[in-house]
Formats: structure tokens, C-alpha cells, sequence
């Protein structure tokens, strides 16, 4: 299975993508509405939790970001998300964290890590879970009005907030079996 970026620099260039249980990508079509909302992406700093095969944060990329750090621990994962960094030859401006994402989050936060946009793609049926963790490990790390999104079933209750941090606006929205929030931080 394949993905392609649907804007931008690397606009229809395809992607690979992970296959097996529990996997599911993105459509194109969530893609495309989630950056129409989020607009233009020149010089951001992009932060691309649980991140599959990457084709959120490379979406970012091919729409403007500086840079994007992925994080995601499953050994397959890594090697698709590797391998679309090579396909585009954007090692220049890409890093690869190899951790869970709660201890990839405190790395970061100990390095002194600022994020203007995080993306966040958490196995369906766990963001009621995790969602109050993963706001409470995000609060150091995104800058003021900075936004975050994150992608959920739409099977799922409503996403949960995210423990402390701070909301000035949310926005969602879905998209057959996806739902999407995107918050924008108010720090």
C-alpha cells in the first residue's frame, strides 16, 4: 500500500506505508483537509508523534516546515519512515527519535526541544488514554501558539482533553472512519 503527498514541493509523490493489523494511514482526503486548515507552514518546527510511516510529517515538509522530528518505536515503522526520507532526500532536514513516545517526549523536553506544530496519531482506541499523558508531556514542548493535532477514530468518544494544556481554540472535524482535532495552544 501507498500513500502520496498531496501538496506542496513533493506534491504527488508516493510514499510507502506499513501493512498488517492496526495499520491505517491517512487518507488523502483527511490529509488534504487537515493542511487546508492548517495553512501555510513556512519556517515551522514540526514534531510527528507515533508516526507510522511519516507521511504526516513529510506532508509538513513538502508544505513548508524547516524541520520535522518523528517519533515511533515500532521497528517496521521506522524502517518505512527511513525510507521515505530517502525517497524525498530530506535527511538534511528530518530526525528520527526510535523511542516510545512518552520517553521520546521527555528526551526532548530535556534537550530543550520547541515545537510550532505537533502531530500526533495515536493507535485508535487509545487516546482516551493517553490523551491526558500525551497533553501533560507536550506542554514544554510547544511553543506559544503553536498547534496540535491529533487523529482519532471517529468510533471513539470525543478526544478527551489534554490534561494541562492550555486551549485557545479547537477545531474538529471528521472524515469517514477518522476524526481530527486541531488545537491551537494558548501558553
Amino acid at each position: 500500500m501507498s500513500v502520496r503527498i498531496i501538496g506542496g514541493r513533493f506534491g504527488g509523490r508516493r510514499l510507502e506505508t506499513r501493512s498488517g493489523p492496526g495499520t491505517r494511514p491517512t487518507t488523502d482526503r483527511a490529509r488534504e483537509a487537515l493542511f487546508s486548515i492548517l495553512g501555510p507552514l513556512d519556517g515551522a518546527h514540526v514534531l510527528d508523534v507515533f508516526a507510522g510511516s511519516g507521511a504526516l510529517g513529510l506532508e509538513a515538509l513538502s508544505r513548508g516546515a524547516t524541520a520535522v522530528t518523528f517519533v515511533e518505536h515500532a521497528r517496521s515503522a521506522l524502517n518505512v519512515i527511513r525510507s521515505n526520507i530517502a525517497l524525498l532526500a530530506v535527511a538534511d532536514e528530518t530526525r528520527v527519535v526510535a523511542a516510545d513516545w512518552a520517553e521520546a517526549l521527555n528526551r526532548e523536553r530535556r534537550a530543550g526541544a520547541a515545537f510550532d506544530l505537533v502531530l500526533a496519531d495515536p493507535p485508535y482506541g487509545e487516546v482516551t488514554r493517553i490523551g491526558p499523558l500525551l497533553g501533560a508531556a507536550l506542554v514544554p514542548l510547544v511553543r506559544a501558539g503553536g498547534r496540535v493535532v491529533v487523529e482519532y477514530s471517529s468510533g471513539e468518544p470525543e478526544l478527551p482533553g489534554l490534561g494541562p494544556l492550555q486551549v485557545a481554540e479547537r477545531i474538529d472535524r471528521h472524515y469517514g472512519a477518522t476524526a481530527i482535532a486541531i488545537i491551537e495552544v494558548d501558553t
